[in-house]
């Protein structure tokens, strides 16, 4: 590890039309430390590599290209990232989105510089519609300067709309993540429990303090279909069902209550069960229902009971066109 340097990961596949978008907002960074980028090209069938690979010659002192010899995805290719990564920091930054503060660096390691007890900065960000081109403002919640990290474990494994954090605006100190990582590799490796920034946003309120700032420094993408925002309810029921087992191991392990989060999380399952026509899927709610010792609130029990009849099922699925359709004409 080279001491009091930034790596910024970059992890990317088949992103040929935003990454050098990307990589410009990175290298565009003023800052009095000096950084690096490690990119993770994970064998992309586009043009991404061939643009990674024009960046790295044309920064050879900065750019630090690994191109994998077969598609690893997000979670392996993201981790084994960190690990090479030689700085006393990290920041992230995903291929299809791009920081827009040209000081967010600066601004962050300042912060972590004048307080060691601080594992983390995060700052405000925005969302960036792709057909559009054009920024819309997310509803990021507003924390104090500083916040014990203990603070900020229940609503960053609970948070709802991403309104904690965005890992991408984020500065963290790289022992920090080591250090999890050796303890609780299954934590971060393992592929059932989906996701790779809760891990790491978790890792750092366990072991110190949050420091916040209120400047917008990052566009995040909306695309169409990213994992966590597909139309497909399959696709989604998988992935609600994953995060929700994340959230259940952390919770405890860690001595979490979020009995108070759960019945929502059923009801998200059983809407993407409902919209799907998936009697299996309404089968595995209710098993996952009986599992996590939840209790049924009305809203879900309404559901239930619509799903426990097939005749009563498509007249709901009927009604909800219809609700569709007349929002469209209203719109």
């Amino acid at each position: 590890m080279m001491e009091n340097m930034i790596s910024v990961v970059v992890i990317t596949y088949n992103q040929e039309k935003t990454i050098s978008r990307t990589l410009d907002s990175i290298l565009m960074q003023q800052c009095h430390v000096p950084f690096e980028i490690v990119i993770g090209e994970d064998c992309s069938t586009d043009n991404t590599r061939a643009i990674c690979q024009r960046y790295a010659e044309q920064h050879p002192d900065i750019i630090r290209l690994i191109c994998n010899e077969q598609n690893k995805g997000i979670v392996d290719n993201y981790y084994d990232c960190l690990l090479a990564c030689r700085g006393t920091y990290i920041a992230d930054c995903a291929g299809d989105d791009f920081w827009t503060d040209p000081q967010k660096l600066e601004k962050e390691v300042c912060v972590m510089e004048a307080h060691d007890n601080v594992t983390m900065v995060i700052t405000n960000w925005q969302y960036f519609d792709e057909q559009r081109q054009k920024s819309i403002p997310s509803q990021q919640h507003h924390h104090a300067p500083i916040t014990p990290g203990r603070d900020m474990l229940k609503p960053i494994i609970t948070q709802y709309n991403m309104s904690v954090f965005h890992l991408c605006t984020a500065l963290y100190r790289a022992d920090v993540f080591r250090n999890a990582y050796e303890e609780d590799t299954f934590l971060f490796r393992n592929k059932g429990l989906c996701s790779e920034d809760i891990q790491v946003a978790f890792s750092m309120a366990l072991h110190g303090d949050i420091a916040y700032l209120p400047d917008i420094t990052l566009n995040y993408s909306l695309a169409q279909n990213s994992v966590s925002n597909t139309i497909d309810d399959v696709k989604q029921f998988r992935f609600v069902r994953k995060m929700t087992d994340l959230i259940q191991y952390l919770a405890s392990k860690h001595h979490i209550d979020i009995s108070d989060f759960l019945p929502g999380r059923i009801f998200a399952l059983g809407m993407h069960a409902f919209r799907a026509h998936q009697p299996e899927l309404y089968q595995e709610t209710l098993a996952c229902e009986k599992d996590w010792h939840v209790s049924r609130p009305l809203k879900n029990h309404l559901l239930f009971v619509v799903m426990s009849r097939e005749w009563l099922w498509k007249i709901g699925l009927t009604v909800r066109q219809i609700v569709v359709r007349l929002k469209r004409v209203y719109r």
